[in-house]
């Protein structure tokens, strides 16, 4: 004797257990689950505005509490910007040599860092080649390279002050633009060498069984397959650039963010030292921004 089927009755607006609907289904009348605040306040983009915020604030505080407790030759935010106005809202006016606008003093820096920066470059990526490519080479002259490496900037501008002395006028300049150069050609040398060591063997086999010549597997074989490295040698001489054209005008006396600085440290006038302070991170952070935009589209293409 059969029994009979039972068939369960459903609310309205439901779906049996075996619907594969059934999982997703909502019973009718009943709203969806808002999105949480604290969903909306952990979004990543909202994250990176409002932490830096935070940060800057934080430091903010923490310097009025330094000019209020440590120090009090030590201007606070407040009036750091009321005697850097002149400079800052009129960035390019000219007042005489030394007493420039803060995007004029700016420029004249950028302009020396740009020409010493390509000579580092000229010369730090072919050394690197020949680093990596021969191990003669290398035992020869890594010895010399690290013992050069490390030395001051401050040590070598008196040399190229020594080196340039006939050229008169010009002799700063040429010494800054040395100092520039020898300082930071080694981070683009170093990492060249190690990009070169580090190419497949794979790669090189196969441009031997294509026969390509010489120069092509440089160019569409090496150079390529470096070129990671050679980017981050590339970012940190251009760090090290800007660090000593700083060093390089305090001392030469040269219009600029370094020469302006230390007139101001001689003239005891701190709120200036503190624009050029922030003048000095604002604009290396926002070299080394543009580097990896560079380095981005290179490896993207």
């Amino acid at each position: 004797m059969t029994q009979p089927t039972v068939t369960p009755v459903l609310a309205a607006g439901t779906a049996p257990a075996s619907d594969p609907r059934s999982t997703d289904a909502v019973p009718l009348g009943v709203p969806s689950p808002p999105v949480g605040r604290s969903q909306r306040l952990h979004s990543p983009h909202l994250e990176g505005l409002i932490l830096p915020v935070i940060g800057v604030v934080l430091v903010l505080g923490i310097w009025y509490l330094l000019s209020a407790t440590v120090s009090k030759e030590l201007p606070n935010p407040s009036r750091t910007w009321v005697a850097s106005k002149p400079y800052v809202l009129d960035p390019w006016a000219y007042r005489g040599e030394l007493d420039q606008g803060i995007l004029r003093f700016t420029w004249l820096s950028l302009t020396l860092v740009a020409k010493g920066y390509a000579i580092a470059l000229v010369l730090g990526t072919p050394l690197g080649f020949l680093l990596g490519l021969s191990k003669r080479f290398a035992q020869a002259f890594d010895p010399i390279i690290q013992v050069l490496r490390p030395v001051s900037p401050l040590a070598w501008l008196p040399l190229g002050m020594i080196l340039f002395l006939g050229l008169g006028k010009n002799a700063s300049e040429m010494a800054a633009l040395f100092t520039i150069a020898i300082c930071a050609m080694w981070p683009t040398v170093l990492n060249t060498a190690v990009g070169v060591r580090a190419i497949p063997q794979d790669y090189l086999n196969v441009a031997r069984v294509l026969k390509l010549s010489r120069w092509k597997t440089l160019t569409n074989v090496m150079i390529p397959a470096t070129l990671p490295y050679m980017f981050t040698g590339f970012r940190l001489s251009l760090g090290i650039a800007w660090l000593v054209i700083v060093a390089a005008e305090m001392l030469t006396g040269r219009p600029g963010v370094g020469g302006f600085l230390w007139q101001q440290y001689n003239a005891l006038v701190y709120e200036q030292i503190i624009l050029c302070i922030l003048t000095i991170g604002v604009v290396g952070f926002v070299l080394d921004r543009l580097m990896s935009l560079v380095e981005r589209r290179f490896k993207a293409a």
